[in-house]
C-alpha cells in the first residue's frame, strides 16, 4: 500500500474477533499513505466469511497495516501470506507477527504481480485491497487466474473507491455481497470451477 521506504509510527489498528480480539498493533506511517481497512468494514466482510474463514489458507495482496489478514490469523485461518512492496511497512507487519507469535502468517516484501505471476500455492481466501487510483485490480484479478492461485471454491474480496466502476472479473466469479461504508465500496465473491474443469468431471 505505501510506496516509500522510510516509515514512522501512525497510529495502530485494533483487532476485532477471534483469539486477539482487542489487540492493538502499531501501523507505521509513509508518504503513500496507509488506508488500514476500518473496523466497521472488517466486522461485516468477517461475519460473511464465518462459514469458512476457519482452516482457510489466505492471501492478503496489498498487505499495508495487515488488518485484514491478521484479522483472519485471529479467526483461525490455517494460514495467511502477506505481501507488502513497502520494506519499512513490511518490517513492521514482520513485527507484529512476532509479537502475537503468528507462526502460521508470511510476510514476504515484493511486488505483488510479480510474486502472483510465480508458480507456487492455492489459496482459499484472497483479500485485493491494493491503493485506491492506481488502477490494480484488474491485473491482480487476471494474475490469480491465469496462474492458478486459487481454488475452485475460493472467496475473494475487492475492496475499492466508491467513485469508480465495479471491478471487472471473470464470469465464473459469483458476487456474494457488497456494501458501501463512507468513500469505500467492498465486495466478495465466490468463484466456481472453471467451464473447462467443470465438463472434465462431467
Amino acid at each position: 500500500m505505501a510506496k516509500n521506504n522510510t516509515a514512522r509510527s501512525a497510529g495502530q489498528i485494533r483487532i476485532i474477533g477471534g483469539r486477539w480480539r482487542g489487540r492493538k498493533l502499531p501501523v507505521p506511517d509513509s508518504s503513500g499513505g496507509l488506508r488500514p481497512t476500518t473496523d466497521r468494514v472488517r466486522e461485516t466482510l468477517f461475519n460473511w466469511l464465518t462459514p469458512v474463514i476457519q482452516g482457510a489458507r489466505c492471501l492478503d495482496c496489498f498487505a499495508g497495516s495487515g488488518a485484514l489478514g491478521l484479522e483472519a490469523l485471529s479467526r483461525a485461518a490455517a494460514s495467511v501470506t502477506l505481501l507488502e512492496q513497502d520494506r519499512a511497512v513490511s518490517a513492521q507487519l514482520a513485527r507484529n507477527l512476532l509479537v502475537l507469535q503468528a507462526h502460521q502468517a508470511e510476510v514476504i516484501t515484493t511486488d505483488s504481480l510479480r510474486w502472483l505471476a510465480q508458480p507456487g500455492a492455492v489459496f482459499d481466501v484472497v483479500f485485493i485491497d491494493p491503493p485506491f487510483r492506481h488502477g490494480m485490480i484488474t491485473a491482480t484479478v487476471t494474475a490469480l487466474e491465469q496462474h492458478r492461485c486459487l481454488a475452485d471454491d475460493a472467496w475473494i474480496y475487492i475492496e475499492t473507491e466508491t467513485e469508480g466502476p465495479a471491478p471487472e472479473v471473470p464470469a465464473h466469479w459469483q458476487l456474494h455481497r457488497e456494501k458501501i461504508a463512507g468513500q469505500v465500496s467492498y465486495r466478495l465473491y465466490l468463484r466456481h470451477a472453471t467451464p473447462e474443469k467443470q465438463h472434465a468431471t462431467d
